[in-house]
Parts: structure tokens; C-alpha cells; sequence
């Protein structure tokens, strides 16, 4: 089984990559780290930036863990890309990070996570950044 963690370069992303972490070294079970992004001509604050994609392979590789780090930006939206992990691997749990919302945001933005939430195969950890 794999744990997978779905990253965003904030610190909701942060919170999820460290309980994913926290899980596949109590568990010793392999971690997938991904950051997805449609990509296109707008700039999007959900794609890790190679400063980013370094900083966390390299914790990574300082954690002892069997981990991947897998960036996607191909026109998919996050949470196609996050389902197509999940049905491809022997997913455990999914770790997502959420951040705090007002009733309106969530009205006009939509929810990413929630769509994870409603549309994925496995059980779903969601945290919170402290």
C-alpha cells in the first residue's frame, strides 16, 4: 500500500506533507507526494515552484522513506490527477491540507478538496495547518 499526500505549496500543503510523512514512517509504507496544476496562461498559486519542488524532495530524501515527488501540469485538474493516482496505485490514505473558507468563498470558489472527498476510491485524511 502507498500513502498520498496532494501538495500545494502553502502551508495547508506543508501540514499534509508532514502527516504524510508522519504516517508512511508508522506504517512503513511508501509515500507519493504530488502538486498538480492545469497549467495554461494564468499563474497558479498551486503549483510548486523549483525552489518549492527542491525544497521538499530533498525532505524527502532526508526523511528515509521510499517517496516520490510528482509534479503534473498537463491540462488536467488537480483532482483528475489525484484520481487517476489513487486508482493506479495501491492507495492507502490521502492526505489533503485545508484552509479555512467562508460560506461565500465556498459558494463561488468551489471546493477542490471536497471534490476530492466525493470522487476518490480511498479514505481521505484531511488537516489542517496549525
Amino acid at each position: 500500500m502507498t500513502i498520498l499526500v496532494a501538495y500545494v505549496p502553502r502551508p495547508e500543503g506543508q501540514a499534509a506533507l508532514d502527516k504524510g510523512i508522519e504516517i508512511a514512517k508508522r506504517r512503513n509504507e511508501p509515500l507519493v507526494v504530488v502538486n498538480a496544476s492545469p497549467g495554461g496562461r494564468q499563474e497558479d498559486l498551486s503549483k510548486a515552484d523549483v525552489q518549492d519542488v527542491e525544497r521538499v524532495e530533498k525532505l524527502l530524501a532526508e526523511s528515509g522513506l521510499d517517496a516520490t515527488f510528482k509534479q503534473f501540469v498537463r491540462g488536467n485538474s488537480a483532482v483528475a490527477e489525484i484520481e487517476a493516482l489513487v486508482d493506479s496505485l495501491q492507495v492507502s490514505v490521502l492526505v489533503i491540507g485545508l484552509r479555512k473558507r467562508t460560506a461565500v468563498g465556498k459558494l463561488i470558489m468551489g471546493s477542490v478538496a471536497q471534490e476530492v472527498l466525493l470522487s476518490v476510491s480511498c479514505p481521505v485524511l484531511a488537516v489542517k495547518a496549525s
